[in-house]
């Protein structure tokens, strides 16, 4: 088996083709969008809760056929992983193309974080540029939607697809001024669920959790959930196209992490991390393509600042990966990262990736999983019954070869033969926990003034009002 360590070639060399490959990216997309539209490119950023990649352009039977069609109609990126597979962090490093402890965003925006500089947000950057911002639904990066600086809040009733997608295609149909970017967020497939509307006896549950009755009945919950943030979709699509601006639209679709389902959600293997994203608008991002490549949810930003031909802030930390997409690299990142530190409970932990290899490390020295942060459902009932609280966790570092064990059961730390790639691995979260100041580098974070908590010893995030720690 090998385990030699990702390919370290100096960075002179990778500077200067990352810089070849963007001149010659930029040179492609600007001629690929001036033969497929005039005029301002819109924004359409569809993002739902807790869903993963359990959708059917992934090849799983959830019934989504509104984003199966976006997917085949568009490009379907199969590994894109969220740089925090928590909500308020994960959404916070899309829309501020950074890492969630430089955004400020290292808890659940509910439970009192927020973004250290409203600015970042990518609105502000494109309102530069003559884009008009508004939201519909969800968003969860602020405690209250007016604190982040749309330009309109649509009403609606609640967060459900139900009713944010009308408020969205009333949006569409109203001869919005362009350009736009409009932010439609979807409390689904977040739990509670639906209550089943397909037969759970021919469902598959994920691949994490055993096939029995009761997990079978949670993924048939999943799956009502999924139908309605599908139908929703659907109807925003149909609106767009109505309105005669899908030819000048760039659509957006993704998750935030993976699904709400023990060792998933909150869990920095790739089925917390994995999340569904397709892209579809005019040049590069049409055809109905796969893309391969390693990507984070911090690329999107510094991508859509490329596509649109505006500049890329400062603060930046994603790639580009618009040479892909025209075939000038096969690659943009040798490493993706992700993080937790504040959920439900405190579990603070990194991990690096590369094509190959995952390194976890967990800061808090705990033996047993946290179980607040894991939602309750019937999975989670049917673990806990069996046992899950005293199961103990692999170690306090984890490394998986993720060719030969990619769902990443078999911990290498100690195997003699992945000793330089551990020690790569390692070499890599310290750099960049460096580089990017994480706090935890100075010892356990403190909760934010006025934050609020569940005791990690708890079982469910339903206690929270039980614990509020020091402000």
């Amino acid at each position: 088996m090998n385990s030699k360590p990702q390919d370290s070639s100096g960075p002179s060399r990778r500077t200067f083709l990352s810089a070849a490959a963007a001149l010659a990216a930029n040179a492609m997309v600007k001629q690929s969008r001036a033969e497929a539209q005039s005029g301002p490119i819109n924004i359409l950023y569809l993002h739902s809760h807790d869903s993963g990649r359990y959708l059917s352009p992934y090849g799983h039977n959830t019934p989504t056929p509104n984003l199966t069609r976006l997917a085949r109609e568009g490009v379907l990126f199969r590994q894109t992983h969220t740089a925090a597979p928590t909500c308020s962090p994960s959404r916070a490093a899309f829309l501020t193309g950074q890492c969630p402890h430089r955004s400020g965003m290292l808890g659940l925006a509910h439970l009192g974080w927020g973004l250290t500089d409203p600015s970042q947000h990518i609105i502000y950057t494109l309102r530069k540029h003559g884009y008009r911002s508004t939201l519909a639904g969800l968003q969860h990066i602020a405690a209250k939607p007016e604190q982040i600086g749309y330009d309109e809040l649509l009403p609606h009733k609640s967060n459900s697809a139900r009713d944010v997608a009308p408020v969205a295609v009333d949006f569409l149909r109203s001869h919005p001024k362009q350009p736009f970017f409009l932010d439609a967020g979807f409390f689904e497939t977040h739990r509670e669920f639906p209550d089943p509307v397909d037969n759970p006896n021919y469902i598959q549950p994920p691949a994490p959790l055993p096939d029995n009755p009761e997990t079978r009945r949670d993924m048939a919950g999943f799956h009502a959930s999924a139908r309605i943030l599908d139908r929703g979709i659907g109807q925003i699509l149909d609106a767009l196209d109505a309105a005669g601006l899908a030819e000048n639209t760039l659509v957006i679709s993704t998750t935030d992490h993976g699904i709400a389902f023990p060792n998933m959600k909150c869990n920095l293997r790739d089925t917390g991390t994995g999340i569904s994203m397709i892209l579809r608008g005019p040049g590069v991002f049409s055809g109905g393509k796969a893309c391969d490549a390693m990507l984070s949810n911090i690329d999107v930003f510094p991508t859509i600042c490329d596509y649109l031909g505006i500049e890329k802030p400062a603060w930046l930390e994603g790639k580009s990966f618009l040479p892909v997409l025209t075939g000038a690299a096969p690659e943009v990142n040798e490493a993706i990262f992700s993080e937790v530190t504040f959920h439900a409970s405190y579990e603070p932990k990194r991990s690096v990736r590369t094509k190959r290899w995952k390194y976890i490390r967990h800061f808090d020295n705990r033996t047993t999983v946290v179980l607040p942060n894991c939602d309750d459902g019937p999975s989670k009932t049917f673990w806990m019954q069996n046992g899950w609280k005293e199961e103990p966790l692999i170690a306090s570092e984890e490394l998986y070869d993720l060719v030969f064990d990619p769902m990443e059961h078999t911990n290498l730390l100690k195997e003699a033969h992945a000793h330089k790639t551990l020690e790569h691995m390692r070499g890599q979260l310290d750099a960049w926990m460096k580089k990017t100041q994480d706090p935890l580098l100075k010892g356990p974070v403190s909760l934010i003034p006025g934050g609020h908590v569940v005791d990690p010893n708890a079982i469910s995030p339903k206690e929270l009002s039980r614990y509020v720690t020091k402000s």
